[in-house]
């Protein structure tokens, strides 16, 4: 697939990278999976596509399922074992 050089498109793709916390092509490369797996073709469903991964994304943050909040939940200590290590 050649890369699309969109204005649109690479707006849409970065916006989906600043909400997943991923870099611009990464993004870029979530969006290209989609579009191969739908079958687009021309530009207009290409963006299609992209604006209904980011409609996604935009419904996971708003629903606090974003990768930056599950990994700051995750990161989070218990009161009683702040200072606790564990030994290998």
């Amino acid at each position: 697939m050649y890369p699309i050089n969109d204005r649109q498109y690479l707006k849409i793709c970065a916006e989906i990278a600043k909400i997943m916390s991923i870099s611009l092509s990464s993004a870029k490369k979530k969006v290209e999976i989609k579009i191969s797996k739908e079958g687009s073709k021309t530009i207009q469903e290409k963006i299609q596509v992209a604006k209904n991964l980011l409609e996604i994304c935009e419904k996971n943050e708003r629903d606090k399922l974003s990768s930056s909040r599950i990994l700051d939940k995750l990161m989070e200590t218990i009161n009683d074992e702040d200072n606790f290590l564990t030994e290998d």
